[in-house]
This record gives structure tokens, C-alpha cells and sequence, in this order.
């Protein structure tokens, strides 16, 4: 485990009621090795169940998961759909719960790949039920953290395979940090398996440039958590679209809603959601490494400095961009490196963790549990399941 600096350590562990998020943003990087070889060792067992999923005639892959768990799917979508070669969607269990003959037919067989913290919302176990009720045939893969939960003991039953992360993933603190981050790795590379050794060089940078936001930008971080800013706006585009997603939904939280935030693709911000930036406003840019799309990207953020001037800015980009002008440049690598445009993805969260527990702190809160209305549980609470097909 990489040591870091003891200004870092401090300011994090020293936090009250901070310890438990500290502790679960910091081990990151390491975490994200382990998960790695973790996967490897079981590299035949999952290309197995994989190749069984493949025989269907008429296959449909659904990444799907309840709130953070759910922005995994939608930040894999296109890679998953890409390396396996099957049509993927991304829906969440409180869409395919209310809805799910828009996603469930008996004509179609389903690979249903469960994303899970705790494994205890109520409605990943309905999904699980309800794709076996209604689909013709459902292969459940399931990633989680916790390796004996009510969605582990829903799939027992069924044609599946459990994936359980190290220990280490399975966050003690009501905002999921690592276990986000180290599931959305294992989603990328169960999609790919067959390589997965090559991913090992791939996974080595990940952890370097993760380390690199902790070591390098803690102290300007620790300073923008310290400005008079109200609203806070992430925009990223293709897989960064979902860390944009679920940046906003991490600051907000750790925030317990003081600050209130929105995401959005660069070019769909322009449609009238651009309407929001005023004097008390951050805005991060996640940028991408795909040249292509980051001519777009590029537009966007001239825009914003011709138009009504945000309060700060942030630029999260793996090499130097030109041409634009942000207050806070986060520069992961140099001319020497050029990590996979997909895990570039998993590390661009991590300045949205350290901003929202940085945030929390600063605004009196606990980050290990900063709802001080108790409004919002580790595990969602309230949440009745109904029989399908019954009139209520």
C-alpha cells in the first residue's frame, strides 16, 4: 500500500466523524490493483459463464443497479456493448421495477449484470425476480461487495455467477467512493476478459494517476471546498458522462443538499441547462482523451468564459489542453502515457470525492454520515414491492 503524504493523511483522518470516507478514497488506487488480480484468478470461470450467455439466439445484456450502482451501468454501456459484442443497456432496478415489460420479454433472453454495494435494496432482488418471471431465460451476473446479501441468496437459484470484490471495496460510509469506482473496473474488465492480462498495464496507470490526485491536488482542493459556492456542475462526455453523473450525486450528498448540483453532456448543456451558471457556481469539466470529441468539449468551455462567469472553475484532463482556460487544471500524466479513454473514466471521479468530503467538512457535516435529517440510509429504506401483474 503507497503511503501518502502526512498532510493528506491528516486533513483526511483527522476530520470528525470523517474517518470511514478518508479511509475508503484514499485506498482507491490500491484497491483498483487488488481488484484486478482478483478478477485474473478468476478469469476461467467468468469466461465460461460469459460463453453460456452467448449461445442465446436472441441476447440482451442489462447493466443495471440503484443509484450510484445504477451510474456504473450508464458510464460501461458502450464498452460493455463493445467488447462482448451483445446489444447492451443500462437500466436501473427503479426503472426495471415500475416498468419492466418496456425491458422484459418472453421472446428475449436477458444477461442481467447486477452492480450492488450491500446487495440489499429490495429492488435489485425484484429485478432479479422479475427478469426470471418474464424473460425467456435470464444469466445473472452479479458484482458486489458483499458476498452474502438478499440479491446473492435471489440468484442462487438461477443460472449465475457472483463476483465478490475485496473486502476492502465494501465501504463502511453512506456515500459509495470506492465501491463505485472498484465495480465499475470489474464491470470493464468482465466485459473484456480474454484480455484481461493485458490490462494489467492499463490498471498500473489508473493507480498512478490516482495517486497523483491525492498527493498533488489535495491542497488546491482543499481551497475550492473553502469558496462561498452554492451550486456545483460536472459535464463530461461519452463513458464520462456517467462519472459526471454520479460527481454531481457525490458532492450533493456529502453536502447533505447544501450544495445542489447538475451534470450533463458538454454539448447538451447548451440546451438550455446553461441557464443555471451565476456568480456562486462551480463548474468541472471532465475532459476525455478522445481527440475527436474533445473538440466539442473545447467549444463548450470558450463559451462559458464569453458568457455569465461562474465562480470557479475546474478542468479534470489527462494531458495539457490548449486553447482553453480553466482556474484549476487536475493533470493526470504526461507526453509519456495515454490511459484507455474507458478507465480514464474511473479515475475522473476522485476529485469530485475529495471536493465533496472536503465540502462536508468545511460546512460542519460528518462525511461518514453527513444527512443530518436522516433522510438518506446506506441502504435505501421505505421501499414496498409489489406483486407484478396484480391491480393495487
Amino acid at each position: 500500500m503507497i503511503e501518502h503524504p502526512r498532510k493528506v493523511q491528516a486533513g483526511l483522518h483527522d476530520v470528525a466523524g470523517g474517518q470511514h470516507t478518508s479511509h475508503e478514497v484514499l485506498g482507491q488506487p490500491d484497491l483498483w490493483l487488488e481488484t484486478w488480480k482478483s478478477i485474473r484468478q478468476q478469469r476461467s470461470q467468468i469466461s465460461k459463464f460469459l460463453n453460456e450467455s452467448r449461445t442465446s439466439s436472441n441476447l440482451l445484456t442489462i447493466l443495471t443497479g440503484a443509484g450510484t450502482s445504477a451510474f456504473i451501468g450508464e458510464t460501461l454501456e458502450a464498452s460493455f456493448q463493445r467488447s462482448t459484442g451483445i446489444i447492451t443497456k443500462a437500466v436501473a432496478t427503479t426503472d426495471l421495477v415500475t416498468h419492466p415489460e418496456l425491458y422484459f420479454s418472453s421472446d428475449r433472453d436477458i444477461l442481467l449484470v447486477s452492480f450492488a454495494r450491500s446487495g440489499g435494496s429490495p429492488e435489485s432482488t425484484q429485478a432479479v425476480q422479475l427478469s426470471e418471471q418474464i424473460s425467456r431465460e435470464t444469466f445473472n451476473l452479479v458484482i458486489t461487495c458483499n458476498g452474502k446479501s438478499r440479491l446473492t441468496e435471489a440468484v442462487e437459484n438461477t443460472h449465475h455467477f457472483t463476483f465478490v470484490l475485496p473486502p476492502e471495496a465494501d465501504d463502511r460510509s453512506l456515500a459509495m467512493t470506492g465501491s463505485f469506482t472498484s465495480m465499475l473496473l470489474s464491470g470493464l474488465l468482465v466485459s473484456d476478459i480474454e484480455n484481461i492480462d493485458e490490462k494489467e498495464s492499463e490498471v498500473k496507470l489508473l493507480r498512478l494517476y490516482g495517486n497523483k490526485i491525492i498527493e498533488d491536488y489535495y491542497d488546491s482542493l482543499k481551497r475550492v471546498a473553502c469558496l462561498e459556492f452554492n451550486r456545483a456542475i460536472f459535464l463530461g462526455s461519452g463513458p464520462m458522462k456517467g462519472v459526471a453523473r454520479e460527481s454531481h450525486l457525490k458532492l450533493q450528498e456529502l453536502t447533505d443538499g447544501k450544495v445542489i448540483c447538475k451534470f450533463d453532456s458538454f454539448l447538451g448543456f447548451r440546451h438550455g441547462p446553461k441557464a443555471v451558471v451565476n456568480e456562486q457556481t462551480l463548474i468541472t469539466y471532465l475532459f476525455t482523451n478522445n481527440k475527436y470529441a474533445n473538440r466539442y468539449e473545447v467549444d463548450l468551455v470558450r463559451g462559458i468564459g464569453e458568457g455569465r462567469k461562474p465562480l470557479f472553475t475546474i478542468g479534470v484532463m489527462e494531458h495539457k489542453i490548449q486553447g482553453i482556460k480553466v482556474d484549476l487544471e487536475i493533470l493526470l500524466g504526461d507526453s509519456q502515457n495515454n490511459l484507455d479513454e474507458d478507465f480514464l473514466a474511473i479515475v475522473s471521479v476522485m476529485p469530485a470525492q475529495l471536493l465533496g468530503f472536503l465540502k462536508s467538512a468545511q460546512l460542519g457535516l460528518t462525511p461518514d454520515n453527513p444527512s443530518q435529517s436522516g433522510m438518506i440510509h446506506r441502504v435505501v429504506q421505505g421501499v414496498n414491492i409489489y406483486p407484478y401483474g396484480e391491480a393495487g
